[in-house]
């Protein structure tokens, strides 16, 4: 049987409720370790915010990339992945924190300049973000303050010239003409989570952009007709762990067939899933969604895999020659 590979492109590892604490407020034992297990066991060999190296290497070599999405989460990331020889991280502030700006005590100008001063400390640092664009959740942070830090961030990208992993949520016409006006100053990247409608993603491609998938991205019948035009060698899955799993009211959730056994936190047990609690493991079903509703054979994931190596690959090339 050929063997499935995945590379999970957004993971939020360093969530505590890997950690057992919800809210503030303990409640199963740390099954971070665990996690990581039972990721490998569907063949993840990733779990990663960018990768920025070449894949071409033994099955089974851990490499994992940290997000940051403010000035203190990037330190804390750039400090866990200098703890180990295959932990990456990227620096940027997500658009839900970017009132932080504003709100620094030395001011926003001052607030960039800490995260260039960090982006430019240490090669573990592979990739600009998580930033852009969220009016879902603009009760964090207003549309005006997000728009005006998502263009300030490009400072960012040109300081340290490494790749974008990019935020989008229900804000398509905004988010693309930053990025168009931007265009100059970066080189490729990655919209994660993309819910949007085929005319954006086409705009992002023409960019040099790539299209993340996760199970935010397979809720509608529209969001499935849109993935089905996605260039295999343009798609990357995720599944943005802790959020965006795939639930039975998604459209897409009529093709999961692999189903893993939860339980409520309140009733934790050792070796099984969290109810309510996505985890890397479920990338198998954000594949199995993808190549159901495409008509494709589950091998996709062989297809996205190799998509994504040459990318890294030219990608190291480009920024490592610099």
């Amino acid at each position: 049987m050929l063997r499935r590979r995945f590379i999970d492109i957004g993971a939020n590892i360093t969530d505590e409720v890997f950690r057992g604490v919800y809210h503030g407020s303990t409640k199963h034992p740390d099954d971070f370790e665990a996690m990581i297990k039972r990721a490998k066991q569907v063949g993840l060999l990733l779990v990663v915010f960018w990768i920025f190296e070449s894949f071409y290497s033994t099955v089974g070599v851990q490499k994992l990339i940290i997000t940051g999405g403010s000035l203190e989460s990037s330190r804390q990331a750039l400090e866990l992945a200098s703890t180990g020889s295959d932990l990456y991280c990227t620096v940027g502030c997500h658009p839900t924190r970017c009132s932080e700006f504003d709100n620094y005590s030395q001011g926003p100008e001052k607030y960039l300049e800490e995260l260039i001063k960090l982006a430019r400390s240490s090669e573990k640092v592979v990739a600009v973000g998580e930033f852009g664009l969220d009016y879902d959740r603009s009760q964090f942070c207003s549309p005006d303050v997000q728009r005006q830090y998502f263009e300030f961030q490009f400072e960012l990208a040109v300081a340290i010239r490494k790749p974008l992993f990019l935020h989008c949520r229900s804000s398509g016409e905004d988010f693309l003409r930053i990025l168009q006006a931007n265009r100059k100053r970066f080189s490729t990247g990655v919209v994660h989570s993309f819910d949007g409608t085929w005319d954006q993603a086409r705009a992002y491609i023409d960019m040099d952009l790539y299209i993340g998938i996760n199970g935010c991205s397979l809720k509608t019948i529209e969001n499935l007709e849109v993935v089905k035009k996605i260039p295999s060698d343009r798609l990357m899955i995720e599944t943005d762990c802790p959020y965006c799993d795939i639930k039975p009211t998604h459209a897409g959730h009529k093709f999961v067939k692999t189903t893993f056994e939860s339980k409520k936190k309140e009733r934790f047990e050792e070796g099984k899933q969290v109810k309510g609690r996505n985890e890397p493991q479920n990338i198998v079903q954000v594949l199995e969604v993808i190549a159901g509703c495409r008509g494709d054979t589950v091998p996709v994931s062989n297809k996205v895999f190799n998509g994504l190596a040459l990318l890294s690959a030219k990608i190291a090339c480009k920024y490592l020659r610099r």
